[in-house]
């Protein structure tokens, strides 16, 4: 659109057009619960978008990305604290890629413990599923004798 102000003057005006969504709608395009959404508002994760002149609270595209960023984040296991701390390290001017790396290196490394303690854990339980005669009465269960020891002294 121009509008012409008078002889030889003249402005260009441009229409700029911002996606808005409802919260409903951001959940479906992210896929989480309308819940979540709230959710990672109050935790700082996304910011809190303003009121529609309908009252409605639409978010804007950059929101439906950063919590599909925080969606994806959280399915590798990093924690709210690490996501916030990612999140800041992807739009800071200047920011290094071994910060970003230093934090998956750290959440890797608590993963693999994770999983060595489940590997233990899947161990003790194979070797009681395999002592269990299930033909034996509860009172001389070795499962249940594992797992509470004193309630059978008591």
């Amino acid at each position: 659109m121009t509008l012409y102000l008078g002889t030889g003057i003249s402005l260009q005006a441009t229409e700029v057009v911002v996606a808005a969504h409802t919260i409903g709608e951001v959940a479906r395009r992210v896929g989480i619960g309308v819940e979540t959404v709230r959710f990672y508002e109050r935790e700082g994760l996304v910011a809190s978008p303003p009121r529609s002149a309908s009252g409605y609270r639409l978010f804007p595209d950059e929101a439906v990305d950063r919590l599909r960023f925080v969606r994806r984040a959280k399915e590798l296991g990093f924690t709210l604290d690490e996501i916030r701390s990612l999140l800041d390290l992807r739009v800071r001017p200047g920011a290094a890629c071994d910060d970003v790396r230093e934090i998956a290196v750290a959440r890797l490394a608590d993963v693999e413990t994770r999983i060595a303690d489940l590997r233990r854990i899947a161990e003790v339980l194979g070797r009681l599923v395999t002592a269990c005669d299930a033909d034996r009465d509860t009172t001389d269960c070795p499962i249940l004798d594992a797992i509470a020891p004193e309630v059978r002294d008591a």
